[in-house]
């Protein structure tokens, strides 16, 4: 570094720091630069140095001052913070690399743990569960991926629940149908032995015996036509007949449509319950007892009302008996079955919903010392194809 003092003609007054430098400076083009500008700055190279050389010429002098810098010299320091700078810069990278693995794992981590979720769903345990912390739209995922594993596993164990019920009914049914020939062979003999000896009445009652056990026992199918089950009905009651005389009566009454007798219905749903209102309401009045059974047809159900005027039951029992039957599935003891009469109703309404579903099935309504209405309710069908497509 250097600074130079001239006079107008560009002799040296005065030279500071490096009084060797005057020749080479002079040599330079300092001298073309003050010939034509009062002031200024610009690089030039001396004994292969690239060195700033600043000038300014006062107006009240004449004397023009010259500073000489080397480059080295300006940018020695600069070195230094460009060595620093580049150091920082690499630990930023480094520590922004970390910080991004790290935030990479927290987000991954649970994403890879929902997936292995998923593949034990996939792989059928519906026990699995995530355990997400987080309050966080992953957390929220995880939330929701478990309530639906849980509404999956009820459905699943909803579905083989009914399976098995279904599957016992069958066996029940095949059990109930071990060696019936026999036991029509047997009525038949009855009956011819009655009509031999003159005994018309006995015949007819063995022969109408006969009929309701083919039916019952006889036709497998789930579903029977509303005319097929009248018919049961009708035969069943004849039979009652035979025991109260006139006693007992019964009506069906149905609405104006005449496709209400092609609906289907669950095979044993009508027979049962008449019975239940016979042996529980009608048998035990006093005077007459007056069996009603109506059918109406809406334009999607199929409604079902027998009623009786019979005993009745109170309040108390009947709000336990419509709660025992708004519970699908629901089992009774042998006892519960013997003291509400509950068989009939509770076998009818499980039947009515593990085929149809469970907005169908039974409601009671009853009055005490009046009478008892039994309302069924199943979809207006005349095909079993429609129950697929869920109508």
């Amino acid at each position: 570094m250097n600074f130079l003092v001239l006079d107008p003609e560009y002799c040296i007054l005065s030279n500071l720091y490096n009084p060797q430098a005057e020749k080479e400076i002079l040599q330079t083009a300092l001298i073309e630069k003050l010939n034509n500008a009062k002031s200024g700055v610009f690089l030039d190279r001396i004994n292969n140095r690239r060195i700033f050389v600043a000038f300014n010429r006062s107006k009240y002098t004449g004397l023009t001052t010259v500073g000489t810098v080397p480059i080295d010299y300006v940018v020695e320091n600069t070195n230094f913070i460009k060595n620093i700078t580049i150091l920082a810069c690499i630990l930023c990278l480094a520590i922004c690399l970390v910080l991004a693995y790290f935030m990479a794992r927290t987000v991954s981590q649970p994403i890879n743990e929902l997936v292995r979720c998923m593949r034990q769903v996939e792989a059928g345990d519906l026990e699995t569960r995530v355990e997400f912390s987080s309050s966080d739209e992953i957390g929220l995922l995880g939330k929701n991926f478990n309530k639906m594993v849980a509404r999956l596993n009820y459905l699943v164990t909803s579905i083989t629940e009914k399976q098995e019920r279904l599957k016992q009914a069958e066996i029940k049914a095949l059990q109930a149908q071990i060696n019936p020939h026999f036991l029509y062979n047997t009525l038949d003999g009855i009956r011819s032995e009655a009509l031999i000896a003159g005994v018309e009445k006995v015949a007819d009652m063995t022969e109408a015996l006969a009929t309701f056990f083919r039916y019952t026992i006889s036709k497998v199918e789930n579903l029977v036509t509303v005319e097929e089950e009248l018919d049961n009905c009708n035969t069943y009651f004849k039979i009652q007949q035979y025991r109260f005389g006139n006693r007992l009566q019964l009506c069906v009454e149905t609405d104006k449509d005449e496709d209400i007798m092609h609906c289907l219905i669950p095979k044993l749903t009508l027979q049962p319950i008449l019975e239940n209102s016979i042996i529980h309401g009608t048998e035990l009045k006093i005077g007459t007892g007056v069996s009603t059974i109506h059918l109406e047809k809406t334009q999607s159900r199929l409604l079902v009302r027998v009623s009786d005027n019979g005993v009745g039951m109170d309040e108390k029992t009947l709000e336990a008996l419509n709660r025992r039957l708004g519970k699908s599935g629901e089992q009774i003891t042998n006892n519960e079955q013997e003291q509400k009469g509950g068989i009939a109703l509770y076998n009818v309404n499980n039947r009515i919903r593990l085929i149809f579903g469970e907005e169908y099935g039974l409601h009671i309504y009853s009055i005490e010392n009046v009478g008892t209405d039994v309302e069924i309710t199943i979809p207006a069908i005349t095909s079993e194809r429609e129950i697929k497509r869920g109508t």
